[in-house]
């Protein structure tokens, strides 16, 4: 029997292409090389569609050999008939393997699409160990993205100076698959080691917090700034010398209507420090509609992306034994590989874990 794609997974996958086709268009336009943000951005886009795009053509081209083979199992031509009903059992099981695929490419589309986010550190409960563990989980994502050849861009930094730890960072890291990677990091992080301002060696437990957020486009965030934006200029707080506490450098954004108060003063520059409050800020408010929207989609789900399992702990640094254990898994990791920024077969097991999850709510 020849197999056929349900009218609205088809309609949808000739959506995707036809977007793809777009990217790929916009691409090859001499004007978009000069944008290189766009640029980065839609060749971002079109890399998240490629797999889909793939499978779909070839899943086409399968569909009609197994079809033209199905006409012919039944034709005159009994020496073709027999050769057609000879090779349509592996066509089929063709049909089977690129249909998974596709599905799985298509439930992680959107997520692959995205190119850039906020990565928020924050020290949680410990003290100055827990500074101290902010610290090494931020210098965690560096190497991370040095590594996945990702731009990471420090747009905030508020050091704990009495043990040279952060309290709080923010960055933006760019690049592909940056969101469908990172995403998993946010949560609790909880440390168990012996502290470098421990004297008798004894264990203790401290904690850090992670958020993610995609930062969307200009366009997906509609804010009045004239009217629903206050701005403040200040001197800049904490160490830093006479520019850094004397120039009023710093610059304070209060959206008004959610409360969101965002301040910046990581660069010399009051300019950068403002694009760089304006651009969180949006993400901010874009991740409150996201959240708004996904958990209408998804009230009848017990867990949601990026909702608030953030308060909660994910996953354990044990440094005596030198694994890691996340709680979204079975099994442990190595500490070693985690804190030089090789995430690969964490970040794989919890994808498929996801994809798996979202392939049983797509049935």
């Amino acid at each position: 029997m020849a197999y056929t794609l349900p009218p609205a997974l088809a309609a949808r996958l000739d959506a995707l292409t036809a977007e793809h086709a777009q990217f790929a268009h916009a691409l090859t336009d001499p004007a978009l090389a000069a944008d290189h943000k766009r640029a980065r951005d839609f060749s971002i886009q079109k890399a998240a569609l490629d797999a889909v795009v793939t499978d779909y053509t070839r899943l086409k081209a399968v569909i009609t050999e197994a079809a033209g083979l199905e006409k012919a199992r039944t034709g005159p031509d009994r020496e073709y008939a027999a050769l057609a009903a000879e090779e349509l059992p592996g066509l089929s099981r063709q049909i089977e393997a690129i249909v998974a695929s596709l599905k799985s490419a298509l439930v992680n589309s959107s997520d692959n699409a995205i190119g850039s986010v906020m990565l928020e550190v924050r020290a949680g409960t410990g003290g100055d160990e827990a500074a101290l563990w902010a610290r090494d989980l931020f210098e965690m994502y560096q190497r991370t993205a040095t590594k996945r050849r990702w731009t990471f861009e420090v747009l905030d930094f508020t050091a704990e100076s009495s043990a040279g730890g952060l309290r709080s960072a923010v960055a933006n890291i760019r690049g592909e698959g940056v969101w469908m990677a990172l995403n998993f990091e946010a949560g609790v992080h909880s440390v168990k080691r012996v502290p470098a301002t421990e004297a008798q060696g004894r264990i203790h437990t401290s904690t850090a917090t992670v958020a993610v957020l995609p930062e969307p486009a200009e366009v997906q965030v509609k804010i009045d700034w004239a009217k629903d934006v206050e701005e403040n200029v200040t001197t800049s707080q904490g160490p830093g010398g006479q520019n850094v506490n004397k120039v009023a450098t710093a610059v304070q954004l209060h959206h008004k209507p959610s409360g969101i108060i965002i301040r910046m003063q990581e660069s010399k520059s009051q300019s950068d420090n403002r694009q760089r409050a304006k651009r969180l800020l949006m993400t901010k408010l874009y991740e409150i509609e996201r959240q708004k929207i996904h958990a209408q989609r998804s009230a009848a789900r017990s867990s949601q992306i990026g909702g608030g399992e953030r308060s909660e702990k994910i996953r354990t640094y044990r440094y005596k034994e030198g694994i890691v254990a996340d709680e979204r898994l079975p099994g442990e990791y190595q500490l070693r590989a985690l804190l030089a920024g090789d995430f690969t077969e964490l970040h794989d097991a919890l994808i498929e874990q996801e994809t798996d999850r979202r392939l049983e709510a797509m049935i």
